[in-house]
């Protein structure tokens, strides 16, 4: 989403470089060109002029330390100024209460039902919560069928009443039902309005008045830009939500609403929607995003993903395999599934420090695996369990049956012995004997 940021304030960046120090002269060039990328990442205009004034003032405030170059000092205060201008801590949803409701907001359109479901598998996996969905969009048919399917999936209950039209009344029933029942939350999921249909406003202040969440969300696709910064705050003065849900971050656009929304409704942004699955979800973490644009990676998130899937006693067999020559195809066929769960290869690479300019005009498929995972299903289970025995005939056999060739096999078991080696050094230590 940040790339074309990310490229102009590296440009930006370098017109410090080979200057001995920052004065007023140079410092302006910079934040002129540091305020036209900003501008074209649709940042409402006045938080782009408010942040390179503080940067500014902030930049000729400081010593230049001989160690440091003053290119290397401006990224530091931008990198600061970013995480401060999208509000500096991550902040947590409110669950106090019993139950704990959550009321969702926001545009026809933004990904409110689909967020509805994904805040509910968060919450049930990972905060060990009994969630319940309520179907209070009494307009769109499809919207009560969507939550349904979505609840059958994720095994969430979801409240709903044929025929009721009234979503005050059913938003009231459903937290009669979830006290009954024993659910700890209860996320209402209210229909998609314009902010300028007095009606649908009118109503949603309604369902508000009558059940006194604890938590009101607005949902807002990041993929609006400007407009959503907006429509953000109509929504506000009338219903002085406690969060900002900005889906679409996976998408190709010019992110100017995460780095507005806070300025401009002083609301913070809770959790952003990283794709399509239900588990693309993130809590926003203001100085992660700011390394992100600056290019700086993301260590830490990509170290949350992959503990969240991590089985310490898998990891422990895996271990076991390991020091007797027997991990297998089997076991590769599940570490490879667990990455998947991860997320987006593309997206996962980018953590990396250096790696989103790096992968800028390369086209990572989300099926990157698709191939290696054809080869091992090719194989027999006795070939899975012992891959010495694969001679030329078997080989020709798994390339037929995967459609793939004898080269990409061959590479294949070649990556995967290399593998084993170096795993296995890893985990007797070697390497820190090494040093």
């Amino acid at each position: 989403m940040f790339e074309n940021l990310s490229e102009r304030l590296e440009r930006s960046f370098k017109i410090l470089k080979g200057e001995g120090k920052i004065t007023e002269i140079n410092v302006a060039e910079t934040l002129k060109d540091v305020r036209k990328a900003l501008l074209e990442a649709d940042v409402n205009f006045k938080t782009a002029k408010t942040f390179t004034d503080t940067v500014k003032q902030k930049a000729l405030g400081q010593n230049v330390l001989t160690s440091i170059k003053p290119s290397q000092l401006m990224v530091k205060i931008v990198h600061d100024e970013l995480a401060s201008l999208m509000g500096g801590t991550s902040v947590d949803i409110n669950l106090k209460g019993s139950p704990a409701v959550i009321l969702m907001s926001g545009l026809q359109g933004s990904g409110k039902t689909t967020f509805s479901g994904k805040l509910a598998n968060m919450l049930k996996n990972k905060k060990g919560k009994k969630p319940l969905l309520v179907a209070c969009d009494v307009y769109r048919p499809a919207a009560i069928e969507q939550l349904s399917v979505l609840g059958e999936q994720l095994a969430v209950n979801v409240y709903k009443e044929e025929g009721n039209t009234n979503p005050v009344q059913i938003a009231q029933n459903a937290i009669k039902h979830a006290k009954t029942y024993g659910h700890d939350v209860v996320i209402i999921d209210t229909a998609g309005r314009l902010a300028v249909d007095e009606q649908m406003m009118n109503e949603i202040a309604a369902i508000k008045q009558a059940i006194q969440p604890q938590e009101i969300l607005f949902v807002v696709d990041a993929m609006t830009g400007q407009d959503a910064v907006n429509t953000a705050k109509t929504f506000n003065d009338r219903l002085d939500f406690d969060g900002v849900i900005l889906t679409k971050l996976d998408g190709d656009a010019r992110g100017g609403a995460a780095l507005s929304i806070r300025s401009v409704v002083d609301k913070p942004i809770k959790f952003i929607g990283t794709g399509e699955k239900m588990d693309a979800i993130d809590v926003f973490h203001p100085e992660r995003m700011a390394d992100r644009i600056l290019g700086m990676g993301d260590i830490v998130s990509l170290v949350e993903r992959a503990e969240a899937q991590y089985d310490e006693e898998e990891a422990r067999r895996i271990s076991k395999k390991l020091a007797k020559n027997q991990f297998d195809f089997d076991d590769f066929l599940a570490q490879i599934q667990q990455i998947k769960k991860m997320g987006n290869v593309k997206d996962l690479l980018g953590m990396l420090p250096g790696m989103s300019k790096a992968l800028k005009d390369v086209d990572i498929d989300d099926n990157a695996f698709k191939s290696v995972e054809a080869i091992i299903h090719s194989m027999t289970p006795k070939e899975r369990q012992n891959p010495s025995i694969l001679n030329g005939s078997r080989k020709n056999r798994i390339a037929q049956g995967s459609g793939t060739s004898i080269v990409e096999v061959n590479r294949l078991l070649k990556q995967f012995d290399q593998m084993c080696k170096m795993m296995k050094m890893a985990s007797s230590g070697k390497f820190k004997r090494r040093k």
